[in-house]
């Protein structure tokens, strides 16, 4: 029996695994971009917009900042058993000039990181659950 391949998040990104993007929103009235989505109100100071479209956002970007996450997180947190240590990168991303944090694929820590460096958007296997694999949205260098 072959397991369905879901999204551990629905909603936060594509599932088209050969070019996956984030779903963010963008304000209808000054053009500011969020991730994830907004639904509320304009957190851009000088904007007071409630209506938003839905957007996919830029799977490319260049490394802002990194750092690796050498302990395992507290509670209400589930984290990997045993727990392996892995980086986390700030890409800002090409086209809507804004900085998502997320973690970086699996392999590659920080010594294989620096600042400029330009990453993709990949999804990869965060685990398998009954009869789905469920996938989480990474950071991939170029």
């Amino acid at each position: 029996m072959s397991k369905t391949t879901v999204p551990a998040i629905a909603g936060w990104y594509t599932m088209d695994a050969g070019n996956p993007h984030l779903i963010g929103t963008r304000c209808k009235e000054c053009g500011s971009y969020f991730f994830p989505k907004l639904t509320t109100y304009c957190r851009n100071p000088a904007c007071d917009s409630d209506e938003f479209e839905e957007v996919q956002l830029s799977n490319r970007g260049h490394v802002w900042s990194y750092t690796n996450a050498s302990y395992k997180p507290p509670e209400p947190f589930i984290a990997a058993d045993p727990f392996v240590p892995y980086a986390i990168a700030a890409v800002r991303l090409d086209h809507e000039k804004m900085i998502v944090l997320g973690q970086v694929v699996e392999g590659i820590g920080v010594e294989n990181l620096k600042v400029g460096q330009e990453m993709r958007l990949v999804l990869e296997t965060l685990h398998e659950d009954g009869d789905q694999t469920k996938v989480i949205w990474k950071w991939k260098p170029v």
